[in-house]
């Protein structure tokens, strides 16, 4: 499939680079409003995942300077668009209206007015739209949502889902909240994503919190309150800038024993009611490339994402919104109306 590539920050750049171990792509645009970046030269661009810089070969490939003008190209089927979260919406929207498919980066938009608007223009345009939700196609998240989906631990008990990282020191726009929604509702979008894909949508939220982004601080505990006294916590956010580590983990309690994993050093295991730990088989994947390799595969084949639909990546922005509310009201219990 011929595809456009709109935004060649760091999560741009992470996905090219995905995109090289899949064949079934090829990327034949580029559009950035860095003339450095459209050289190819992606050497500089920094983010959380470990990963360093890179240099890619553009000189075959059409470069646009405007998303506006880039998804307007005849040759492209589909984008994968990188762009800051305000953007997200407007140029989702555009490529749409112009007949491509889409892949957008997490989170789906700012709000949930945005995310409905995706899904129209999707409905309309007959194509597909599909958010980047990577831990759905994670490889340590995977036999988490195995054992929830199976139901063969049993009922839910209590969850804990915790991303921490420092305030990102590259991407100009992030410390913005008129652009990135804040630093809580671009991180952990991730794991309130996880929790409507595993357990479903709460019955009410709280949430308590500290938001001081002019010091690189945004932090929240939140509570997803589910039927029968089971509960989700969702805690982390950005701490100082620089030295502080990123992290990712997971606590998850069923009737059967508990799967626990951290990726500060504990891989996935199962601690059985039995009393017996159980180490879970982590499969050898890359979760960008799995999730822009089911991209590919839905929208060649005319199928619905059923793995991760729109509609749940909208859920998971009014859900946020909803948190950030009761963090604001002193963690006041707010219905989740979504």
């Amino acid at each position: 499939m011929k595809l456009g590539m709109i935004g060649l920050g760091f999560m741009g750049r992470t996905h090219l680079q995905a995109l090289k171990n899949i064949p079934e792509a090829d990327v034949i645009a580029v559009a950035s409003d860095d003339p450095v970046a459209l050289t190819g030269d992606l050497t500089s661009t920094a983010g959380n995942l470990g990963t360093s810089g890179e240099r890619f070969d553009f000189s075959r490939m059409r470069k646009y300077r405007d998303w506006q003008e880039a998804v307007r190209d005849p040759e492209v089927e589909a984008f994968d668009i990188c762009l800051p979260t305000h953007l997200h919406a407007p140029a989702a929207i555009a490529a749409l209206e112009a007949g491509k498919h889409v892949l957008v980066e997490k989170p789906m938009a700012l709000d949930g007015d945005e995310t409905d608007r995706m899904l129209e223009a999707a409905q309309r345009a007959g194509r597909l739209l599909m958010t980047a939700q990577v831990l759905r196609f994670y490889p340590d998240y995977l036999p988490l949502a195995d054992i929830a989906r199976s139901g063969r631990a049993g009922a839910l008990r209590m969850a804990m889902f915790r991303r921490r990282c420092a305030a990102p020191s590259w991407g100009q726009w992030l410390p913005d909240p008129a652009k990135s929604g804040g630093g809580v509702f671009d991180l952990l979008i991730h794991d309130v994503d996880m929790c409507l894909h595993l357990f479903g949508k709460p019955q009410a939220v709280s949430a308590i919190g500290s938001e001081d982004l002019a010091k690189g601080i945004d932090l929240i505990t939140a509570t997803c309150h589910y039927p029968d006294g089971a509960t989700v916590v969702i805690t982390g956010g950005w701490h100082h800038a620089n030295a502080y580590p990123f992290s990712m983990e997971y606590t998850v309690s069923f009737d059967g024993g508990t799967a626990e994993y951290s990726s500060a050093g504990r891989p996935p295991a199962f601690y059985r009611q039995d009393g017996e730990a159980e180490t879970l088989a982590v499969p050898v994947v890359n979760g960008y490339e799995s999730e822009i390799r089911y991209f590919l595969e839905c929208a060649s084949t005319g199928r619905k994402p059923e793995l991760c639909p729109a509609e749940e990546s909208a859920a998971a922005v009014k859900l946020m919104r909803l948190l950030a509310a009761s963090r604001a009201d002193n963690g006041k219990i707010v219905p989740c109306a979504i």
